[in-house]
């Protein structure tokens, strides 16, 4: 908003955050601005799809929620051949897991919610970036009223301080419980970057240090049997935020369903059997034990 008017062009990925989407498919068109929608796991398509008018590219990686990847080396260098500002948001990842500032990315933005307040009691957002754009953010920023509360900085800076703590707790849980969903005959699909078995594993350890605690499982059913398998769990609650301490599962069918079109699911590909699951701290066997047993419900 502090970057764009009437008659600019944005080139964002697909797979965005659901409300992010909404942004840029059915708000931003109302004021002038136009967004086209690109095949992400391909560079090529990020050039293709630039105009004379383009102002922004916005990426999101690891995507909400099949945790598909975005080159971050090779649209901050697009962004810098054609004096494109480039924003990234880097809330799955956390910059404990990724940096892409390092990979010629302008600005990076973050759900503080999630990862960096850590604790699921806090509503933020972090914009990183050179001093220049933070003001020019800031200005629209105070206009709009959105300004955080002194608490709520608090409960955010006693967040970052076990930060790098947790994120290598929740990236440890999250890769054993992927590699037992990967293992069980009810799960059809695991989409986790940090097994060999993700299109992009190799493109994930090159710009990551750690996978993070967010994945998203396909079990083999439907609507229902994503309902009854996160209705069986005992430890993992179903609610819709996500990097907290606690294990939280969404079904993003039913959560997106007045967010979202059908089309628009469709082109994202979220299928009706879709889980996503934010690996909290807990013991890694008793989430193990209580994903094992929900799966005997389904």
């Amino acid at each position: 908003m502090s970057l764009l008017e009437r008659g600019d062009h944005v080139v964002a990925q697909r797979n965005l955050y659901a409300n992010t989407t909404a942004l840029l498919d059915d708000l931003l068109p109302r004021w002038g601005i136009e967004c086209t929608f690109v095949d992400y796991t391909n560079a090529e398509r990020w050039a293709e799809a630039l105009r004379p008018n383009t102002k922004l590219i916005y990426a999101e990686t690891p995507t909400n929620p099949l945790m598909r990847l975005t080159d971050l080396r090779a649209v901050g260098a697009l962004g810098k051949t054609h004096g494109i500002t480039t924003i990234v948001d880097n809330t799955f990842a956390t910059p404990v897991n990724q940096r892409p500032l390092q990979y010629g990315i302008d600005v990076v933005v973050h759900s503080a919610t999630k990862y960096l307040g850590g604790h699921s009691d806090v509503t933020a957002g972090v914009i990183i970036g050179s001093p220049a754009f933070i003001e020019r953010a800031w200005r629209f920023h105070i206009v709009m009223g959105a300004a955080l509360s002194p608490f709520d900085a608090w409960l955010l800076l006693r967040g970052l301080r076990t930060l790098g703590l947790r994120v290598e707790r929740h990236n440890q849980n999250a890769l054993m419980v992927a590699r037992f969903f990967e293992s069980h005959p009810k799960i059809e699909r695991v989409n986790y970057p940090g097994l060999k078995s993700h299109p992009q594993h190799k493109l994930a350890q090159e710009q990551m240090s750690g996978f993070t605690g967010m994945m998203s499982v396909e079990l083999r059913g439907g609507y229902e049997t994503a309902e009854r398998f996160i209705a069986s769990l005992k430890l993992g609650s179903y609610a819709a935020s996500l990097g907290g301490f606690e294990t939280l599962l969404v079904h993003p069918a039913a959560m997106w369903g007045d967010t979202l079109t059908e089309a628009q699911r469709r082109a994202m590909e979220v299928g009706e059997n879709l889980v996503r699951i934010s690996v909290g701290l807990e013991d890694e066997q008793d989430l193990i034990d209580d994903f094992s047993q929900a799966l005997e419900h389904v």
